[in-house]
């Protein structure tokens, strides 16, 4: 397994695997910000926008590669504002299912946070549905829970969910 940066001068050959597996979150459930009926089109035009805000240094896209391909992917997203230099939110966690169970999201929130101090971000925010896989991968990862707002969230059904927002302050 391989995490790195994702290259937005080179790794364009990547968009459709991404795609791929952003539909395949959507279909399977995910809360990642889409609803049942995303396409395949959708998603790589979606993709194709988070290239342009890498290439722009708005986003850090990291990406898990394997044998298969594009394994998962994490975005760090650092904040704006200018008394927020020391911030930066975590956003669109996906692990493929082919890749489930392989401990590919810790990876990418070890990638994810290294990163972040690289940059100097010390203070990280995100959020997902609450009880979820992801939150418990969160918090065995140390993260620290902040609190729950329900109804947040419409899940790709239709169907309202709790949100749990994390933090973690990083060294």
């Amino acid at each position: 397994m391989i995490i790195r940066t994702l290259d937005p001068d080179t790794d364009a050959a990547l968009l459709p695997d991404l795609a791929a597996m952003m539909v395949e979150a959507v279909v399977g459930g995910a809360s990642i910000g889409y609803m049942a009926g995303f396409s395949q089109a959708d998603s790589l035009a979606w993709w194709q926008g988070r290239m342009a805000a890498a290439a722009e240094g708005e986003v850090q896209i990291l990406v898990a590669l394997d044998h298969g391909g594009v394994a998962g992917t994490v975005s760090l997203v650092p904040a704006a504002m200018p008394n927020q230099p020391h911030r930066a939110d975590i956003a669109k966690m996906m692990v493929a299912k082919r890749a489930r169970g392989r401990r590919v999201g810790a990876m990418l929130l070890t990638g994810v946070e290294a990163l972040a101090i690289a940059q100097g971000r010390t203070t990280l925010v995100l959020d997902t549905i609450s009880g979820s896989a992801a939150a418990r991968l969160y918090e065995r990862a140390g993260w620290e829970k902040v609190g729950d707002i329900p109804a947040y969230a419409l899940m790709p059904d239709g169907e309202m969910a709790p949100t749990t927002f994390y933090t973690k302050r990083l060294a």
